[in-house]
């Protein structure tokens, strides 16, 4: 029997090896590709000796080329970090148009089902709460976070386009604040901030006074709700997060606590367009998909700190080895 093959860009990255990780697992092939701007070779280190598994270093936003036969692609390339809008501003908004283009024409050629992975950005600074998929976003389009945000609004604009229009099978997945191991160091997000703080000893960064709130969800809940959306016939865009607020400064205290950390917390300002609330209403997925989160927010942050610690412990020894 032949095995399904997918096409995964981006899957370097954050979210994307762990995508490619979970469909190894259920028995596909899977090309990886990434062009390493915030991907890292380290995070699909321990997937290279399958057999099923290929990595292609490759700019999405210029034509992607893949032999052979493909039964799904999914489109997770996209710079995600804050830090990122100012530092790399072109190169989102060129993935988020033509790598969502280029990854588009590529499943019509192959005949596979397409997925983009949106985020949670495309509602901006929401003035509705929970945020369900129709509501339609307050977003600054020349703000510091519009580079990111109306990015992934095209793609969504584009995905949609070849499904009315060329017939591709599509799928839209909104993700929400997601964290996990492979999560990298200068992230800039709230929860590797927080861990690298906790770890260094260092006052941890609460911007504004810490009353906004996230959901943050760990991103094995994240995954199960991507593969379970691929294999569904929902075609409209799906919330995929974590309904449980938390404002940062509880994040934050939960951080102290399960690193033990005597750090203390600091104020600075909130940056720009820097929405006061962020929460899904997920009642599609758990209607469409029978999808809901179920690792709580102190078991996920548990494990991504071990993953931190680890992390440090390797750099130290690589340190005294090579020095």
């Amino acid at each position: 029997m032949r095995k399904p093959r997918a096409l995964v860009t981006g899957g370097a990255g954050f979210v994307g090896s762990h995508l490619c990780e979970r469909l190894l697992g259920e028995g596909y092939r899977v090309v990886c590709v990434d062009n390493l701007l915030t991907g890292s070779l380290k995070n699909i280190a321990h997937l290279r000796d399958n057999p099923d598994f290929e990595y292609v270093d490759h700019d999405v936003s210029t034509y992607i080329n893949c032999p052979g036969e493909l039964d799904e692609v999914y489109h997770f390339a996209s710079p995600a970090s804050p830090v990122d809008f100012e530092r790399i501003p072109i190169p989102i908004l060129k993935v988020g148009a033509f790598g969502t283009h280029n990854a588009l024409g590529l499943a019509r050629a192959k005949g596979a089902r397409f997925m983009l992975a949106s985020t949670s950005e495309v509602y901006g600074d929401p003035l509705v709460h929970p945020q369900p998929e129709g509501y339609r976003g307050n977003v600054n389009p020349i703000g510091i976070r519009g580079v990111y945000d109306e990015a992934k609004r095209y793609a969504e604009s584009m995905t949609m386009a070849y499904h009315r229009h060329h017939r591709v099978d599509t799928r839209i997945v909104r993700i929400f604040n997601t964290y996990g191991p492979r999560m990298r160091s200068d992230d800039g997000r709230m929860v590797p901030n927080f861990i690298q703080q906790a770890l260094s000893g260092e006052p941890l960064t609460v911007y504004g006074d810490g009353s906004q709130t996230r959901s943050v969800q760990y991103v094995d809940d994240l995954v199960e709700g991507v593969f379970r959306l691929i294999n569904s016939k929902e075609t409209r865009p799906v919330n995929i997060g974590n309904p449980i607020e938390y404002t940062v400064r509880e994040v934050a205290e939960l951080v102290l606590k399960l690193s033990g950390s005597s750090s203390e917390l600091v104020r600075k300002p909130l940056p720009q367009d820097d929405p006061k609330q962020r929460c899904p209403d997920i009642s599609r997925a758990r209607e469409v998909l029978s999808w809901k989160p179920r690792i709580p927010a102190e078991e996920g942050l548990s494990r991504t700190l071990r993953w931190f610690v680890e992390l440090e412990t390797k750099r130290r020894r690589s340190e005294r080895v090579t020095g």
